[in-house]
């Protein structure tokens, strides 16, 4: 376990719980990472609804239920892509929030051009953000964990906005 992504898992758990809110997650290049950290957070069971890993097109139309109309102009690796399986994972699910994470973790890069180092995240739920990383690293661990750490800010970011919304709406 990397302490940087437990102190943000810790910090994500605090923030759900709070709220009563839940997540669910799709992860690809990060490869459990993100679901790893957020479960290792003692009483996940009261905010972390599931995840899996949707490493090829076969996982996520298995796991995801994504068909290939939903896929017409897509590819992964982009912030689209993300978004679609973020929004997917928590229809499915029924969670407040869906995080997903795709990219190109080297030591080479992906068989759509991108880079090694090249990860897009999304966030869906009542606030939906997207991000484009480039590590510029080709190292898979460095760029899991780059990967990961980004996720997780992603998600406080987008959950201190939902909170802070809802509180000027009170």
């Amino acid at each position: 376990m990397y302490p940087e992504i437990t102190t943000l898992a810790k910090n994500i758990s605090n923030l759900l719980n709070k709220n009563s809110q839940t997540i669910s997650i799709a992860e690809s290049s990060t490869g459990g990472i993100i679901s790893a950290h957020l479960l290792g957070v003692p009483g996940a069971s009261s905010y972390f609804i599931g995840g899996s890993i949707i490493y090829t097109r076969i996982a996520q139309k298995a796991f995801l239920n994504i068909n290939d109309i939903q896929m017409k102009d897509l590819r992964a690796s982009t912030e689209k892509y993300a978004l679609l399986n973020a929004n997917q994972v928590r229809k499915l699910t029924g969670s407040t929030w869906g995080i997903s994470e795709t990219g190109a973790t080297g030591p080479t890069g992906n068989r759509y051009g991108d880079n090694p180092g090249h990860s897009c995240i999304a966030v869906a739920g009542p606030v939906e953000k997207t991000i484009t990383v480039e590590t510029k690293d080709n190292d898979r661990t460095n760029n899991m964990r780059e990967f990961s750490v980004a996720t997780l800010k992603l998600l406080i970011e987008s959950i201190e906005t939902y909170n802070e919304k809802s509180l000027m709406n009170n």
